[in-house]
């Protein structure tokens, strides 16, 4: 049996130099290696995404290996009128556990936590669109190439 997922929501300058390794090498695994897609991940002016006082790192560690993360920026980071969840990663031997849901049930519960009443919006890889939309996001636009991935706008409405 799996070993009990520890979740840890942090803002940058709460992180440990070990965490932010940990969840950079997950970033760059996923994203950069794995799917091929050679782009800034430290995004913004000087990584001001990830650095922003308002960004929360969403960590699930399984032992001491970080096999799940994501981000949660606030509105106008990535969308004028939206917060934004991003950078979702599952290591690959964590998919297919629903360590992916657990995860996302966290994130949403951590968006209505530090985000009341904000619509969230993002930038779906269309292969996942059912998963969002088991998690309650709505496909608001028309398919489009980000990084040569096929993706699609999503929102969801604040609880």
């Amino acid at each position: 049996m799996a070993t009990k997922i520890q979740w840890q929501a942090k803002v940058f300058s709460e992180l440990s130099l070990n965490q932010l390794y940990d969840l950079l090498k997950l970033r760059i695994d996923v994203f950069v290696v794995e799917q091929t897609c050679y782009y800034p991940d430290l995004d913004g002016i000087d990584g001001e995404r990830d650095r922003h006082p308002e960004t929360i790192h969403l960590l699930g560690y399984q032992g001491e290996k970080l096999v799940a993360y994501l981000r949660i920026l606030a509105k106008g980071q990535s969308y004028p009128n939206h917060i934004s969840i991003g950078r979702v990663a599952i290591a690959e031997e964590g998919r297919g556990s629903g360590i992916g849901h657990e995860m996302m049930t966290q994130a949403l519960e951590l968006c209505k936590q530090s985000f009341a009443d904000e619509n969230i919006k993002i930038s779906a890889q269309e292969h996942l669109k059912a998963y969002y939309q088991q998690h309650g996001f709505t496909q608001m636009s028309e398919m489009y190439l980000e990084d040569g991935i096929p993706h699609i706008a999503m929102t969801r409405d604040a609880d």
